[in-house]
């Protein structure tokens, strides 16, 4: 069952079950950095907040707007002067609004409606477990995967022929001078498929909106909760080291940049800021975004809070293209149509108390899913239909990959039709969600950026669609439109990794 707008599905991973099997390979657990200081010299007239405040980027306007910020009671905690966002905190009830009438400032609001330092509760709950292979069905599947050449545990991997990405990695796996940047709850760096592929000088800690590099900082805050950002970057690069499975483009590296908060696993607008930043300005070309924004699943350019945290993000993104990075990121899990007129949102605010709301895609968007320039990846199952939870909609997917689902089981010892990929701690683990299908692109991505390695993020984008293979409509689901070329179900169709190495 699909549980839409959890916490694990607004990470856009269906919970759908955890540990494969006891670890094949054990390293010592990560350590975690502590979280960073929110305090703020402020007015305690109001609950302690953070403010994003969108300016002119010029130096001699970004001054004045600074004093303003102390005079109206806030604290700048870092200005990315670049691109003119600065992150604030205040507990002045009416900063936004004043900010709002500053000279030079574009636009200002708040990132979130629950106070700075609030811990709460989650509804991420424990994963349900799957049953375990029994050691005879293990060993049957390691025996057929050491005949074939394969990885241990690659047999359980239905997603990499779907698009061809065992071939492709007999061409080209990928190249070192590439990176993947994984903007996410972290990621397990001492996985035994992971660490000989990541990139310690790409990686980062940007909660709270300051990039903070100290070793293991990127790590997951919790490994038990935070597996999100690990299972991503396995399918992305997992090494072709004889060791658990195989990622789609296993010659490139992968970063980690960890943005969700401890606690709460929020993503909030200053930390996405830093993290598309911290990837422009660390030679990062490609990065992979399965998440949205909080605490709004979609943010309206009618509402002045959430129109600036559409402008901050999309400044950064920008940016990040600006300087060669392509941006990939999921479509969602809760089977809307995001070309219709209208759309239902009953679970914003996710940081206190949600409200019921119906918004138009047309004013409303999903940040930064649906960010220009960004590539949005649906989902698809072993049988290339659509997965019963992802997103679709004319216009609004670029791309399809395989996300899993339940509802279409391939034939293979494990018969939940979802993605197999790597956990913190050493292991491996099933999930479903856009979340699984965006790194599969991303994945290829990497491969069409090593194997054009001076195309534009632009170029990039135009090569995986021109690639990709389209199954076209399913006969009698009306919920699919468009031809057989550009559809609303796979946009210009399934990602294809060989394709995408020849040259």
């Amino acid at each position: 069952m699909a549980h839409p707008r959890s916490r694990r599905a607004r990470l856009l991973a269906l919970p759908l079950g955890l540990a494969l099997t006891a670890s094949l390979g054990f390293l010592p657990g990560a350590a975690t950095a502590a979280p960073q200081d929110t305090a703020a010299a402020a007015p305690a007239d109001g609950p302690l907040l953070s403010y994003v405040v969108n300016a002119t980027p010029v130096h001699a306007v970004l001054g004045g707007v600074e004093k303003a910020i102390t005079k109206a009671g806030g604290k700048v905690i870092i200005a990315h002067e670049r691109i003119g966002v600065i992150v604030v905190h205040s507990a002045n009830p009416r900063f936004a609004e004043t900010m709002r009438t500053v000279p030079g400032v574009h636009s200002a609001g708040a990132t979130r409606t629950a106070p700075l330092k609030a811990t709460g509760t989650t509804d991420i709950g424990k994963p349900q477990k799957i049953e375990r292979l029994s050691k005879s069905q293990l060993r049957a599947v390691t025996a057929a995967a050491k005949a074939n050449g394969r990885e241990p545990l690659e047999p359980l991997q239905w997603d990499l022929p779907a698009i061809k990405a065992d071939q492709a990695a007999k061409v080209n796996p990928g190249s070192r001078k590439v990176t993947v940047g994984i903007i996410d709850t972290g990621v397990d760096d001492t996985h035994p498929d992971l660490k000989a592929n990541f990139s310690a000088k790409q990686s980062a800690n940007c909660v709270g909106g300051v990039a903070d590099t100290s070793p293991g900082s990127w790590r997951p805050w919790d490994p038990d909760e935070d597996y999100h950002g690990t299972h991503v970057a396995g399918t992305i690069a997992a090494a072709r080291n004889g060791v658990g499975v195989a990622g789609v483009a296993p010659g490139v590296k992968i970063s980690a940049i960890k943005v969700s908060e401890p606690k709460t696993a929020m993503f909030y607008a200053e930390s996405v800021v830093c993290a598309f930043v911290f990837a422009a300005d660390h030679g990062i070309a490609v990065t992979n975004n399965s998440y949205y924004v909080d605490p709004w699943m979609f943010n309206c350019k009618d509402d002045a809070d959430q129109a600036a945290i559409i402008d901050a993000v999309g400044r950064a993104a920008k940016y990040a293209q600006g300087k060669g990075v392509l941006n990939v990121a999921a479509a969602g899990n809760s089977n809307l149509d995001l070309a219709a007129d209208k759309l239902p949102d009953a679970t914003s605010p996710d940081d206190s108390t949600p409200v019921t709301r119906t918004v138009s895609p047309k004013t409303c968007w999903d940040v930064p899913t649906q960010l220009p320039g960004t590539v949005t990846v649906a989902a698809t199952g072993v049988h290339q239909a659509k997965s019963y939870y992802s997103n679709y909609g004319l216009g609004q997917i670029d791309v399809a990959a395989p996300g899993g689902d339940a509802k279409q089981v391939p034939e293979l010892p494990a018969k939940n039709g979802n993605i197999l990929s790597t956990v913190p701690g050493g292991d491996w683990a099933y999930l479903a969600g856009t979340s699984m299908a965006t790194p599969h692109v991303a994945g290829v991505a990497a491969l069409l950026k090593s194997t054009h390695p001076t195309s534009s993020p632009q170029e990039i984008q135009w090569l995986l669609k021109e690639q990709a293979d389209n199954p076209g409509c399913p006969a009698g689901d009306a919920t699919c439109t468009g031809t057989k070329h550009l559809n609303s179900h796979f946009g210009y169709g399934i990602v294809d990794a060989l394709t995408a190495v020849k040259k």
